[in-house]
């Protein structure tokens, strides 16, 4: 795992004040190991004092596979400008012109 940003550190020590034990807020920031994915936690957590140890983890899995949909979503995008650059390129030649 890559290591944790500055977002990342400051969910650990929200999860710490709040009375989580910290093997968990350890595992949960390693796993939400970007600034993206520790914000949308730290928002989710804004709204409740305290939750059970399964919201959290429930809520972690569900911005992981978040974040994942995105990831796959950018990689299909870009293989799809690829796979299009590809038949124009087919199409109109190498020299620029209909072929």
């Amino acid at each position: 795992m890559k290591p944790r940003t500055e977002k990342s550190l400051e969910l650990y020590e929200i999860m710490l004040r709040r009375g989580y034990p910290e093997p968990f807020c350890d595992q949960v920031t390693r796993n939400l190991n970007t600034d993206w994915t520790a914000q949308r936690m730290i928002g989710y957590l804004s709204h409740y004092k305290k939750l059970p140890m399964e919201e959290v983890v429930d809520e972690m899995l569900a911005i992981l596979s978040d974040r994942n949909r995105i990831m796959q979503k950018k990689e299909l995008e870009s293989a799809n400008a690829k796979w299009n650059e590809y038949l124009n390129t087919e199409r109109t030649g190498k020299d620029g012109r209909d072929a």
